[in-house]
């Protein structure tokens, strides 16, 4: 798996999100943007897209992720 796939992957998993990834090989780098967030800590946040990551997880094609993760309007005050 490829960032892009991984990019690609989450932002058809959670409506309206914006992913930037990074990495390769099995090792990605996240930053996901998304007003689902909204009202969420951050275990919360990271359950959430991990759940859309569990069938790459399980197979190998991911083996770590490193992520943060923002509302948009979190995101656009940094």
């Amino acid at each position: 798996m490829n960032a892009g796939e991984v990019k690609a992957l989450l932002e058809s998993k959670i409506e309206g999100c914006q992913v930037y990834a990074d990495g390769e090989g099995c090792n990605f780098q996240l930053v996901v943007v998304s007003d689902h967030f909204e009202g969420l800590n951050t275990v919360k946040r990271q359950q959430l897209v991990y759940s859309h990551l569990q069938d790459a997880i399980s197979s190998g094609a991911i083996h770590a992720v490193t992520m943060k993760t923002y509302t948009l309007a979190q995101h656009s005050q940094l």
